[in-house]
């Protein structure tokens, strides 16, 4: 058996740090083999960048997944040329940098990670449903964890559903909230509607909640800022089977 354990998105640079300060312990509690991160919004004000990249790397992540934000950093494009930092697969083919699916040799065996995004109130990307499809067809090990950032929580269920036995993990993102609908999906496949995040606590999605307040009173535009004050992350840790890649054990992950 062996261990992926799997970060919410991280928020900032206190969440960056925060990650930082924790995931060493972390990582030994749970005998993690491979980590995975989002890191989307790791970088001042959203996005990534190579700043924030490296801080997420030197953290311990072995791969970073992203979302809708991914490309809203122009200094942070060139990332996506590294095999370990995803983009949502769905994207439309030859105009957007980068891929979005990793397999990582771990010496006897292999991992595959596949960042997907959602399109219920989000961006209009190439149905995700066909293009996981597509990509399981070419990934050359049972051992398939899939990232979907994602605003409905009724296409994450869907996705999970749909995925089911094929695939060893649908673990969501996005949403910042982490739900308590941890399953083992017909005996195999690993699945949380959103992993949450890791950042700023006292905050709405690690935002200054007196700005998100504002801008829900008044309907007017409102600059957010990143919150400041403790922090948690919040993951997921899941056990599989690296020979068949069935999934045994999902456990949410909430350290303050």
């Amino acid at each position: 058996m062996k261990n992926l354990l799997f970060i919410g998105d991280v928020v900032g640079s206190s969440g960056c740090d925060f990650l930082t300060s924790k995931l060493g312990a972390i990582k030994k509690k749970y005998d993690v083999d491979i980590t995975v991160v989002n890191g989307e919004n790791s970088a001042q004000g959203n996005g990534i960048t190579p700043v924030s990249a490296d801080a997420l790397i030197r953290a311990g992540a072995d791969i970073i997944t992203t979302g809708n934000h991914a490309f809203r950093r122009r200094e942070g494009a060139e990332l996506f040329r590294e095999d370990y930092i995803l983009r949502p697969a769905n994207y439309p083919e030859g105009g957007a940098p980068g891929k979005g699916v990793c397999v990582m040799d771990m010496g006897a065996y292999s991992v595959a990670v596949v960042n997907l995004m959602g399109t219920a109130f989000m961006d209009t990307l190439d149905n995700p449903f066909t293009v996981i499809d597509e990509l399981l067809k070419d990934i050359p090990t049972p051992n398939i964890f899939v990232d979907l950032h994602a605003e409905a929580t009724s296409e994450k269920k869907a996705m999970g559903h749909y995925l089911t036995g094929r695939v060893s993990g649908v673990l969501g993102t996005h949403t910042h909230v982490q739900t308590a609908d941890e399953a083992i999906l017909g005996g195999h496949t690993a699945y949380i509607t959103d992993a949450g995040m890791t950042g700023p606590e006292m905050s709405c999605l690690g935002v200054e909640k007196e700005a998100v307040i504002e801008r829900f009173r008044f309907h007017t535009p409102v600059k957010f800022k990143e919150a400041t004050g403790s922090c948690f992350l919040c993951g997921v840790c899941v056990q599989f089977d690296e020979k068949n890649g069935k999934s045994h054990k999902i456990e949410r992950i909430i350290m303050r």
